[in-house]
């Protein structure tokens, strides 16, 4: 039986993986939140993941002091944190698209190892958004809306 600690963890990087699937399928952008991370890795990211069913799996790593690389079922993406008015997000850049595709969402790690990560809601941040500048304007827009973001699935890091 996992302990409640392995559960909570359980949900770590596991919006990662609702965020990069949801990326594949939608809400891409042609440019990041940011052009250059907001802020140094979070080695608590780090690792091996698998989804509940075992059907999903994602490696973590890093590719420098700012930027992972994310392996998720054989594609690989470049994750950085693109905070933006306080708000901890992040841009995912799929590595395997002839010309840069971006998704972005929000996340919250929180001291028991849970993590909150959401997809940015494409109806109030269009797909057909021109610019980071209008996205983060968008952004700022919408703070205050619940509908901000979508929610994410669990993932459990593996032993």
């Amino acid at each position: 039986m996992k302990s409640s600690t392995t559960i909570k963890q359980a949900a770590v990087l596991g919006f990662v993986l609702t965020a990069i699937c949801a990326f594949l399928m939608g809400c891409v952008y042609d440019f990041p939140i940011t052009e250059k991370p907001t802020r140094p890795i979070d080695s608590r990211l780090l690792g091996n993941w698998t989804s509940p069913d075992g059907k999903s799996k994602m490696k973590v790593v890093k590719l420098d002091d700012r930027n992972y690389i994310v392996a998720l079922d054989g594609d690989l993406y470049r994750v950085y944190h693109s905070d933006f008015d306080k708000i901890p997000l992040v841009t995912a850049q799929d590595l395997s698209a002839d010309s840069p595709k971006y998704c972005f969402c929000s996340w919250k790690l929180g001291d028991d190892g849970l993590l909150m990560l959401r997809l940015v809601n494409d109806k109030l941040i269009p797909d057909d958004t021109k610019t980071s500048r209008e996205v983060r304007r968008l952004l700022k827009a919408n703070l205050q809306s619940p509908d901000l973001f979508a929610e994410g699935q669990p993932m459990i890091r593996d032993k």
